[in-house]
């Protein structure tokens, strides 16, 4: 009998899901039966790929059919814990198989049946041993998966039950999937169908399925996003906005102790252009966002987008990620704009009860121009006598929905973003389709350039000689690593890797993780002081760890890429990435970027083990290219736009309202990258409203996905 329900349901509408299995299924994000449609799998083992005993690698799992040679026998070695164990063999050879805590096994594996077993092979005492292994037993005309999804798991609920509620449920929605594409721009872009895709994206038949299907759910996510910025263009152009008066900014640049780059006069006059002059005379809410390289002078152009609102006779607010930035802002934007007559608040979640009563007050009476802070900016408690101006930091990954939230405040308000990482000319209209952009290209005088260097795990002892020569000569350290602990399995085909790259991985390089590395280098120079960051830590921890560093207390700061949104520290002088071919171009240069802000000489060594010409080429522009835009650029060409759109990493470069990235992420193909967001142009360019037949349902997943209210165009 043929289940009756539509994608909108509650999961508990499912066979085998009653309400234990449903909150189990809540935890991982799962309430309706879309919701488990699109949960795709994290990796899939590569168990097709069938090697003999003899070819065992210890280093990756692979599979194995192999026949049982003898019955189970198991122990108890002590309470509670038992092993049991039997051999098995293929015509090169014999292992033993080991299960803990697994008594059931002795009523599976019999002498002389077959099964497909697939884990880590091991050698101890000179014996062949494979350690908990999965199997499959091998049974006349009933098909092995080459390919088996591993999904994220919840207690209770392993990927295994996952798996099989999914297909099971895939087997009746799939027929009734309507694809939101219209048929003419799948066709003409040589896309699969979205029930191929969602199918095989769950369990591919081979590895150019599961390509075609990443492809496919590639291009919707980006033609949606792509579709969603440009209706907010247009959205924007219908709006009127907040005129500022013309005003001289002479007694602001006066009190500077350097003179304004090219690019920062180029960006202040944009900015001037779009709040006072406004175009043909009529003046639209700003919005516009400023890119340019860490330390490159941003903050100068957003104080003197403040500085034009205040004498305009409005407020102004920005909102920054962490308390530490938020006060470091205050002090630079205070120092600046006080002797001016300008009144400036800091606003922050730690803020006293008593002194944010006070501020509110202020605030909401007039009598502070501007407010500098955290998301405590969104409360509903504070409210502007008149906002004219919000300035937030897109580097720091705001969400959407928080930006808004400001900008609500005041909806006429100019929106001023700024961003330190460098976007590609061919990127930057998808990516800030509704954003004007000033770009900064040049640094300000007295900077000096890092000198970077690539070298291999064999100059570790004299890169620990370098760390103790900076710190003697009263400089600071950074070791950035890839990851925060060793709790990661790589030799799964994992759903990050490319899509147009190797699906499989053959095995990994000994990646450092933040918090073991910090262990070790406290072992290996005791005489420093080393701490650890990393974003797992409550934000007040990390907080306090970021200013001890700034305050020169801490030698060496060991730390994941959370320090890409950390304080400005002119005393650090070397910037050291290990495993340095797990980051991109961009991404490296903006950890660069974090030392040589000061009068210090300064280094970057980036550490890397990884062979191949390609990670070579990678790592070796970054010692004769220090142009941010050029880098991004080539890193566009070796990595593939989808790094500009990674959500689990600091590169991430928008969030298009409640829109998440999962297979964009993955996408190495810059023509599918062009052919999506010229798709999405030419679209709303011809509908602008998706009011036609054939967008009704790509209309229905721009309302679902995205906050535009669409009414409003059509």
């Amino acid at each position: 009998m043929v289940q009756s329900f539509s994608l909108y349901d509650s999961v508990e509408k499912l066979s085998g899901v009653g309400k234990a299995r449903a909150e189990k299924l809540e935890r991982l994000g799962i309430t309706t039966v879309k919701d488990l449609v699109y949960f795709f799998p994290r990796a899939y083992e590569a168990r097709g790929n069938v090697r003999l005993l003899s070819q065992f690698n210890e280093e990756i799992s692979q599979s194995y059919v192999l026949t049982v040679a003898t019955e189970v026998r198991s122990a108890n070695v002590k309470r509670g814990f038992t092993i049991s164990k039997f051999r098995a063999f293929d015509s090169s050879g014999s292992v033993e198989i080991v299960f803990f805590n697994s008594p059931f096994v002795k009523d599976i594996f019999h002498t002389g049946l077959e099964f497909r077993f697939y884990g880590k092979t091991s050698v101890s005492k000179g014996r062949l041993q494979l350690v908990n292994p999965k199997y499959e037993p091998i049974i006349e005309d009933v098909p092995l998966e080459d390919y088996v999804p591993v999904y994220p798991s919840t207690q209770g609920l392993s990927s295994k039950q996952l798996d099989k509620l999914i297909k099971s449920t895939l087997n009746i929605v799939l027929p009734r999937i309507i694809d939101p594409i219209p048929e003419k721009i799948r066709l003409k872009n040589s896309l699969c169908t979205l029930s191929y895709a969602i199918k095989n994206a769950h369990s591919p038949k081979d590895e150019d399925s599961l390509r075609r299907a990443l492809t496919r759910l590639s291009f919707d996510e980006m033609l949606i996003f792509g579709i969603s910025i440009s209706l907010s263009a247009s959205q924007k152009k219908h709006c009127d906005g907040i005129r500022f008066s013309p005003c001289s900014i002479d007694p602001l640049t006066a009190l500077l102790p350097y003179e304004l780059t090219p690019s920062q006069k180029r960006a202040i006059n944009d900015i001037y252009s779009d709040t006072v002059i406004g175009k043909s005379g009529v003046v639209a809410p700003m919005a516009r966002i400023i890119v340019g390289d860490v330390g490159c002078g941003k903050t100068v152009c957003a104080i003197t987008a403040m500085y034009i609102a205040v004498k305009s006779g409005y407020q102004a607010a920005l909102m920054v990620p962490t308390e530490i930035l938020a006060r470091q802002h205050y002090q630079d934007v205070k120092e600046l704009l006080s002797p001016l007559g300008i009144r400036v608040e800091l606003l922050l979640g730690s803020t006293s009860q008593k002194e944010k009563k006070r501020i509110y007050e202020q605030i909401n009476s007039g009598d502070t121009n501007i407010v500098i802070g955290t998301h405590a900016l969104i409360s509903d408690k504070l409210n502007f006598n008149n906002l004219g101006l919000v300035i937030t930091d897109e580097q720091h990954r705001f969400g959407v929905n928080q930006r808004a939230k400001l900008k609500k405040k005041s909806e006429n308000a100019h929106l001023l973003v700024m961003s330190a990482t460098p976007i590609p000319r061919t990127l930057a209209l998808a990516i800030y389709g509704d954003l004007d952009v000033s770009r900064i290209v040049d640094m300000p005088k007295g900077r000096t350039r890092v000198e970077t260097y690539v070298v291999d795990e064999s100059y570790r002892k004299r890169l620990n000689d370098f760390i103790s020569k900076q710190v003697s000569l009263g400089g600071q350290c950074y070791i950035v690593c890839p990851s925060i602990e060793s709790d990661e399995e790589y030799d799964e085909i994992m759903v990050t890797d490319k899509i147009n790259a190797g699906l499989v991985n053959t095995g990994t390089l000994n990646l450092k993780n933040a918090v073991d590395f910090s262990e070790e280098l406290k072992k290996a120079l005791p005489h420093l002081r080393i701490s650890v960051l990393h974003g797992k830590m409550k934000p007040a921890e990390k907080d306090a760890i970021m200013g001890e560093f700034s305050s020169g207390n801490i030698d060496v700061l060991v730390s994941t890429t959370v320090i890409e949104v950390g304080v400005n520290v002119p005393n650090a002088s070397l910037m050291i990435v290990e495993n340095s071919e797990r980051f991109g171009l961009s991404q490296l240069h903006q950890l660069r970027g974090r030392v040589g802000r000061g009068m210090r000489k300064s280094y970057c060594v980036l550490v890397s083990d990884a062979a191949g010409e390609k990670s070579s080429a990678r790592l070796d522009i970054m010692k004769s290219t220090y142009d941010g835009f050029e880098i991004a650029e080539k890193d566009l060409i070796l990595r593939g736009p989808g790094d500009f759109f990674s959500a689990n990493n600091t590169n991430n470069i928008r969030q298009s309202g409640g829109f998440e990235f999962k297979f964009a992420t993955k996408c190495d193909d810059h023509k599918l990258f062009e052919l999506a967001f010229s798709t999405a142009k030419a679209v709303v360019e011809d509908d602008p409203g998706l009011c036609k037949e054939e967008n009704k349902l790509l209309r229905e997943q721009i309302e679902e996905h995205v906050y535009i209210n669409l009414d409003n165009l059509s």
